[in-house]
């Protein structure tokens, strides 16, 4: 399915065929091109930036490299092309055929799910927009302009079907996600991880690895929806959010090896040594990885929940494969664990299958992350270090489900508030290993030159050279 860009808003939906729809879109697009000058990537605007674009949904070659200025990327609304006789894989309309009108009694829920992940998409362009003034090389300032790019077309796939299926709802829906801003009081995301800062480009290394990682497996629940429009966005949106996790495990996996390099270089383990070289100890590392794996884990919701439960039951949002799940895909009976609080101790209770997707979801997305970090502890182990990185245990520093209101260790024990009021500074990061961080962020936009604490990439962007080649041209 090849994209026409001779339209005004490029697409592979026939816009053109339905006025109605285009002259809405076409009135949002002015609101959007106005958040974006205010809200999106700092001082771009005369930037000329080795971007990728899709010119189609086929997996064969759907990705087009050149110079772009910010202002005139290309925003549109891509979806993967109808399968012809498909049938919804799971829930109570298992067997149907897939739905290309959203059906009236899931109207509200569906066009929730819709903002939801919608909301996520500008609020992560607002958390990063000033992180280019301080970017360690020309190579990390194209890729997050890339990320910006494409988040920022991710919220155009949700718009377009809040404007296609829901009228009135839908259009005030998507009013609304530029009215909302990342950490405003007032007017905040819906979910708490994108209100977080993301100050400094470790952070962007930590959020790229682990919250994108998230919206990995939400989009891949999507994409299993009843609601086939839905379905078949978020299948093309999963093919650009894969590079947003790669910057991710190798830019943490970079300033890993940089203090590898450091520590090998003074032979030292003491973190302030560490530090007074320009790189970051690993304790520190730990600490950020801690904050960033446990505020994603919250974004997974309750441990057990009636919505994910009526979710999943009507059709509407699936489990990560659930094609290759073997079971009946629908969960009527059977039971799933769930670790929770009982007494001073966190332990593993039998609860209904249907009630705990979120943590069947969960689960996944911690072994995925834990595969990075397998990745991560190898190169430190080669690099002759004797450290080694650890996920903190699911019930530390949560804010939402089963650990809400307990205090937890990293390595799982329970801890009563003065003891975690203590220690907490050693398992996330204070205010001196915050300011300490952003005491590197310092521009490096020379080709060839990179800042002192990451290392250099192994390969850049489309075989082109990583170090020497000009991402950004300044005019």
């Amino acid at each position: 399915m090849a994209i026409n860009y001779n339209e005004r808003i490029p697409n592979n939906v026939d816009l053109a065929d339905n006025r109605r729809l285009q002259r809405a879109l076409e009135a949002w697009q002015p609101e959007f091109l106005s958040w974006w000058h205010e809200l999106g990537p700092e001082g771009t605007k005369n930037f000329d930036i080795y971007l990728r674009t899709a010119i189609s949904v086929e997996p064969d070659g759907w990705a087009h490299y050149d110079f772009v200025k910010m202002p005139d990327y290309r925003w549109g609304i891509f979806v993967n092309p109808e399968e012809a006789g498909k049938k919804i894989s799971f829930g109570e309309h298992k067997g149907e055929d897939v739905w290309q009108e959203v059906p009236g009694e899931y109207r509200s829920t569906l066009r929730r799910l819709i903002v939801t992940q919608g909301d996520t998409e500008p609020a992560s362009v607002e958390q990063q927009r000033m992180l280019g003034l301080t970017c360690p090389s020309l190579y990390d300032l194209r890729n997050i302009f890339q990320v910006n790019v494409e988040e920022g077309r991710h919220l155009w796939a949700m718009v377009y079907l809040l404007h296609a299926y829901f009228g009135r709802d839908g259009r005030e829906e998507a009013e609304a996600m530029l009215e909302r801003h990342s950490g405003d009081p007032d007017k905040p995301r819906i979910l708490g991880a994108f209100n977080e800062k993301t100050p400094d480009w470790l952070s962007f290394f930590m959020f790229t690895y682990f919250t994108d990682r998230d919206g990995k497996y939400q989009l891949a629940s999507l994409a299993e929806s009843g609601f086939d429009p839905l379905a078949r966005t978020c299948q093309f949106m999963l093919t650009e959010e894969g590079h947003h996790m790669f910057i991710g495990e190798t830019g943490v996996g970079r300033v890993i090896q940089r203090t590898c390099e450091v520590m090998n270089e003074l032979r030292t383990d003491d973190p302030e040594r560490v530090r007074a070289a320009g790189a970051v100890d690993m304790p520190t590392l730990q600490k950020f990885m801690n904050f960033h794996f446990s505020v994603s884990l919250d974004l997974f919701g309750q441990e057990t929940s009636t919505n994910a439960a009526n979710y999943f039951n009507q059709s509407l949002k699936g489990r990560f494969q659930e094609t290759m799940i073997e079971d009946d895909h629908r969960l009527l009976e059977g039971t799933s664990p769930v670790h929770v609080v009982k007494g001073d101790e966190i332990v593993l209770e039998e609860q209904p299958a249907l009630n705990t997707v979120n943590e069947r979801l969960r689960e996944e997305y911690i072994k995925d992350c834990q595969r990075g970090m397998t990745r991560w502890n190898r190169n430190v182990k080669r690099a002759g270090i004797d450290f080694q990185f650890r996920l903190p245990h699911r019930a530390f520093n949560r804010r939402i489900g089963n650990f809400a209101d307990v205090r937890v260790s990293p390595k799982g024990k329970i801890l009563s508030e003065a003891e975690w009021t203590r220690r907490h500074g050693e398992w996330l990061p204070d205010e001196e290993d915050r300011a300490f961080v952003q005491s590197l962020m310092k521009r490096v936009v020379e080709p060839g030159k990179i800042a002192s604490w990451v290392a250099p990439p192994s390969r850049g962007i489309n075989h082109e050279d990583p170090s020497s080649f000009e991402y950004v041209r300044f005019s």
